[in-house]
């Protein structure tokens, strides 16, 4: 049976994913671990993650991979742009490394946004996808590809983050002045308009958006409704509209929100007003959005070099 293992270390969490092939399904999920990371709370204001946020990188990843070891398929163990970004990146790594026997790979905006896209791609079908544009919205880098074959045409990576944008312009509670709120408007689409080649959406192509940010606004603008016999979809205009409920609670208050998870609230306005402005750049009303995203991607390109080799490596 061929099996391929992802760790994926982010801000918020380490994930180990461990995907299978069987018969008519390109990939089927057969082991999760998750621990929950806070390592935005270690930051400095360069953006160095501090000793405790180390020291807490190095517990999740021990613990994701300590039990059963020795059956897990090689793992291809990865961290985000909250390390990938850092200026203590290089000192993060070895750290880690040398604590638990696995060294973090990095992989560049644009790789991430390749990923992106193969895995929304093999989501959506490959064959009835046509035109796709995927949009990605993490903590430190956005990322935006198209295409409409099973590599994108364009692959973009931005840092307008939602952990970016949240500490550029102290979005983390609540915000009464509508100029500030058009201050971040206005620069969110100049810096998205400085991207000459950014795509649009094809009015025959389908519009992927990936991320949790865009899996929680689709939840808090669906929740009390059944959605379970359709794709979820989420509008620009459902956008707007939470843009203003979330300015103006703080942190606390979005935690309860429906939809909105407390660990996430902080980052949750910033977040809708790049999913505000990234839309209205990429000319999309209406987007469905994809549980799949880089980690997914990734597996399945790592069981597709398994399926061509025609073996499982230990």
């Amino acid at each position: 049976m061929r099996q391929a293992g992802v760790l994926d270390v982010g801000c918020h969490s380490a994930l180990l994913t461990v995907a299978r092939r069987r018969a008519g399904v390109a990939m089927e999920e057969v082991l999760s671990r998750k621990v929950r990371l806070q390592l935005h709370e270690t930051l400095d204001a360069t953006g160095r993650l501090g000793k405790s946020g180390v020291r807490s990188v190095q517990r999740a990843v021990a613990e994701t991979l300590a039990e059963n070891r020795g059956a897990l398929p090689e793992v291809y163990a990865f961290a985000t742009s909250v390390i990938r970004d850092a200026p203590n990146r290089d000192e993060v790594l070895a750290q880690v490394a040398s604590a638990t026997g696995t060294r973090l790979r990095v992989m560049s905006g644009e790789e991430e946004a390749r990923l992106a896209y193969v895995a929304a791609r093999h989501w959506a079908g490959e064959r009835a996808a046509g035109s796709l544009l995927v949009l990605d919205i993490g903590g430190g880098t956005v990322e935006v590809a198209s295409g409409s074959s099973r590599q994108p045409r364009t692959a973009h990576s931005l840092p307008l983050g939602a952990r970016t944008v949240t500490r550029a312009w102290k979005l983390d509670e609540a915000v009464s002045s509508k100029r500030r709120l058009a201050e971040v408007r206005d620069h969110l689409s100049d810096r998205l308009a400085e991207v000459a080649d950014l795509p649009r959406a094809d009015p025959d192509g389908r519009v992927l958006a990936c991320s949790k940010t865009f899996t929680q606004l689709a939840r808090y603008t669906t929740a009390g409704r059944d959605r379970s016999r359709a794709p979820q979809r989420l509008t620009l205009d459902e956008v707007r509209a939470a843009v203003g409920v979330l300015a103006r609670n703080g942190s606390a208050g979005r935690g309860r929100l429906p939809g909105i998870s407390r660990h996430r609230a902080g980052q949750s306005l910033a977040g809708a007003l790049v999913a505000e402005a990234l839309m209205e750049a990429c000319r999309v009303t209406s987007v469905e959005v994809s549980p799949w995203s880089t980690r997914e991607g990734l597996l399945l390109e790592r069981l597709g070099a398994l399926r061509a080799k025609g073996s499982t490596p230990r």
